[in-house]
C-alpha cells in the first residue's frame, strides 16, 4: 500500500463533471488518493476505497482544486522597469517599445542570474499554488541570447516557447523585414530544437501579419506549434491569424471585432486573457463575457514579465476577471485551471480525474469563490505537484 489520501475535503473541484456537479465537477465532503505521481481516486470521502493509501493528510473541510496552469509568462530576464511602471501610473502610455530595456539587460546578465529570477518566479507562484508554468524566450532577441533564454526556462518549466519575434531588437532598428528573416532562418535552426511553441507578439510597434505569418510558417516547419500574442494594443490581424493557422491560443485578445470573435467561436483557439497586463497598463479589460457568450474557449493567465504585467498570482487575476471582466467566479477558476491547459494542449494537468497528474491547490477557504471575493489574500495552504507535497503541513 502506497500513496497519500487528501481527506477532510469540504468542496472538490475536479473540473470533470463526470465525477460532480456542473463544469466544476463539484464533488462535497471529498477525498483524493494520490499515488505514483497521479491521481488514483476521486470522490465522496465516504467512498474512498480501503486500503488507498499509506499516508493521510486531513485539510480540515477546506476547498481542495486542482494546481493552477498558467499558460503565458515571461520568466527569463534579467533588469528592473519600475521606473517605466512610475511613469505609466503619472500618465505616460504604454508601448511595445520598452522591452528594449529588458533586453539590454538580460543580454548583460549571466546564465546564473537568468536562472535564479526565473527559479524565484516558479517558486513564488508555485506558492500560491500554480503548478504548471508555460514561459517564453524574447528577451535575448539575438541567436546566443535567444538560444540562452530557452535553455534558462527549460531548467524550472516543461513547456517552453520560442519568441525570438518579441520585438526588433535596437541594432535592427528600421530593418524589420531583415530581423524576420533572421528569425526565420539562423535563429530558428538553433532555437526550434529547444522548443515546444512558436509565439510572435503580432501588433503596433512589432511585426505586422504579413510577417507574424511568415515566423509562424518557418516555425511550423520546424515542428513547433503555433501560440501568438494578439490584438493586446489595438485592432488587427493577429487574431484572424491564430485561427488561420490553428493556434493553441490567441493571448491577449483585448481588442476584438465580432469578425474575430466569430472566428475564435468557430475554431478551437483558446482566447487566453491577461488581465494583469490591463491593470498595470490602465488599458481597457477584454470583454470576457462577449467571448465565453459567443462560445470561445477562455484561460486566464498571469503574463509574468517586468514590463506590463509583474505578477505571478493567478488568484489576482481571478479576482479581476470576475470584477472587471465579466466572468462568473466558477468560469474564473475554470480558465485558470482546465482552461489553461488547453490553451497548452495539455490533459494531464487543469482536472482532478482519475490519471490526473497529482497537481492540487487546498485553499483556506470554504469554496474557490474565494479567489475572488478575498482579493489579495493568500488563501493557499497547501500544493502538491506531481504528487509531491511541495507546500503545507503534513
Amino acid at each position: 500500500m502506497s500513496g497519500v489520501l487528501v481527506d477532510g475535503i469540504g468542496l472538490l473541484v475536479t473540473n470533470d463533471p463526470s465525477l460532480g456537479t456542473g463544469p466544476l465537477g463539484l464533488v462535497h465532503d471529498a477525498a483524493l488518493v494520490l499515488d505514483e505521481g497521479v491521481v488514483a481516486w476521486a470522490g465522496p470521502r465516504s467512498q474512498v476505497p480501503d486500503g488507498a493509501a499509506s499516508e493521510r493528510v486531513d485539510v480540515g473541510g477546506r476547498a481542495v482544486m486542482p494546481g493552477f496552469v498558467d499558460s503565458h509568462g515571461h520568466l527569463v530576464f534579467a533588469g528592473d522597469r519600475t521606473a517605466e511602471f512610475a511613469a505609466r501610473m503619472s500618465g505616460q502610455a504604454y508601448s511595445a517599445g520598452g522591452i528594449a530595456t529588458t533586453v539590454a539587460a538580460t543580454r548583460g546578465a549571466t546564465d546564473a542570474e537568468l536562472s535564479a529570477r526565473a527559479g524565484s518566479l516558479v517558486a513564488e507562484a508555485l506558492r500560491q499554488g500554480t503548478t504548471t508554468m508555460e514561459c517564453k524566450s524574447g528577451y535575448g532577441l539575438s541567436v546566443e541570447d535567444e538560444v540562452r533564454s530557452l535553455r534558462v526556462a527549460a531548467e524550472h518549466v516543461t513547456d517552453v516557447t520560442f519568441l525570438g519575434a518579441h520585438v526588433v531588437p535596437p541594432e535592427h532598428a528600421g530593418e524589420a523585414d531583415a530581423y524576420v528573416d533572421l528569425v526565420c532562418g539562423p535563429m530558428l535552426d538553433a532555437c526550434a530544437p529547444l522548443a515546444r511553441w512558436v509565439d510572435v507578439f503580432c501588433d503596433r510597434g512589432a511585426f505586422d501579419g504579413d510577417q507574424t505569418r511568415a515566423i509562424l510558417a518557418a516555425g511550423m516547419a520546424k515542428g513547433l506549434e503555433p501560440r501568438l500574442h494578439a490584438n493586446q494594443l489595438g485592432h488587427g490581424p493577429g487574431v484572424q491569424i491564430a485561427v488561420e493557422v490553428g493556434a493553441a491560443s490567441a493571448d491577449h485578445v483585448t481588442h476584438t471585432t465580432d469578425a474575430d470573435v466569430e472566428a475564435l467561436a468557430g475554431s478551437d483557439v483558446v482566447a487566453t486573457l491577461l488581465p494583469g497586463a490591463e491593470f498595470s497598463t490602465r488599458a481597457p479589460y477584454p470583454d470576457a463575457r462577449r467571448l465565453l457568450d459567443a462560445g470561445v474557449t477562455v484561460a486566464l493567465a498571469a503574463d509574468c514579465n517586468p514590463g506590463s504585467s509583474f505578477t505571478t498570482s493567478l488568484a489576482f487575476c481571478i479576482a479581476i476577471a470576475v470584477r472587471d471582466m465579466g466572468m462568473t467566479p466558477d468560469e474564473a477558476v475554470w480558465a485558470a485551471t482546465a482552461g489553461g491547459a488547453r490553451a497548452l494542449r495539455r490533459t494531464d494537468v487543469g482536472h482532478l480525474g482519475v490519471g490526473a497528474r497529482a497537481d492540487v491547490t487546498v485553499l483556506d477557504a470554504p469554496s474557490p469563490v474565494h479567489l475572488a471575493y478575498r482579493p489579495g489574500v493568500p488563501l493557499t495552504t497547501h500544493v502538491w505537484r506531481g504528487g509531491q507535497q511541495v507546500l503545507g503541513p503534513r
